[in-house]
């Protein structure tokens, strides 16, 4: 495994270890102070902020420039991690942070397999095999029986 490899499955590794926590947190948050809306919306102020300071430390600050070229469409992501803060931080006090996350990666492995089968948005295209679906649902299988715990 190259150097490379190993460095983007750190980084995403830590990515999704930081999935629940932020679930977690911010759902603690919503609930103290019984607005789990206010509670996204301070989560998205301290990331915008975090986002800004590495931004200027990158230097990619010029790439702003280039957003109004940009397809309309592109946008929408933000409505999606926006969706993503404002259910976890209402439903995981709710139903469980293990149950909301649970859901969500069953959801994260079935649109992600779809899209690299299809090559969607640009992705690379990875088609379903016979091996990849027994990975997807032998992953489905164990999330499962992690909830049952």
């Amino acid at each position: 495994m190259s150097f490379d490899t190993l460095r983007y499955v750190g980084i995403m590794l830590l990515a999704g270890i930081g999935i629940p926590l932020l679930a977690a947190l911010n759902a603690q948050l919503g609930a103290r102070i019984a607005a789990p809306v206010a509670a996204s919306v301070v989560l998205f102020a301290v990331a915008l902020l975090a986002c800004c300071i590495v931004l200027l430390i990158s230097g990619q600050a010029h790439a702003l420039a280039a957003l109004p070229a940009q397809p309309k469409h592109l946008f929408i992501a933000g409505l999606f991690v926006a969706f993503y803060v404002l259910s976890v931080t209402w439903v995981a006090p709710r139903f469980g942070v293990g149950n909301a996350v649970f859901c969500v990666l069953l959801g994260q492995m079935v649109a992600a397999t779809l899209i690299d089968h299809f090559g969607l948005f640009g992705a690379l295209v990875r088609p379903i095999s016979t091996t990849r679906a027994a990975g997807v649902l032998a992953m489905v299988a164990g999330l499962a029986l992690v909830q049952r715990g």
